[in-house]
């Protein structure tokens, strides 16, 4: 499953609408997923590979190797 290793941001569910009819009698369910980016950083001493989400490295929550 999507999830972030640092704040642990996972997938959302809500519901697409349709909106070429005037009344909202369409919907469908949909997903939004985080986005995610595999990089090598430093745990506990140790190079790992861990997924985190682009928040997470813009913010600086995490640093590279």
């Amino acid at each position: 499953m999507a999830r972030c290793g640092i704040c642990e941001k996972t997938v959302s569910f809500g519901n697409k609408i349709s909106i070429t009819r005037s009344n909202v009698s369409r919907r469908t369910s949909r997903t939004w997923k985080p986005n995610l980016r595999t990089i090598k950083t430093m745990i506990d001493g140790q190079p790992k590979k861990i997924k985190v989400c682009a928040k997470c490295i813009r913010s600086g929550k995490v640093q590279k190797v």
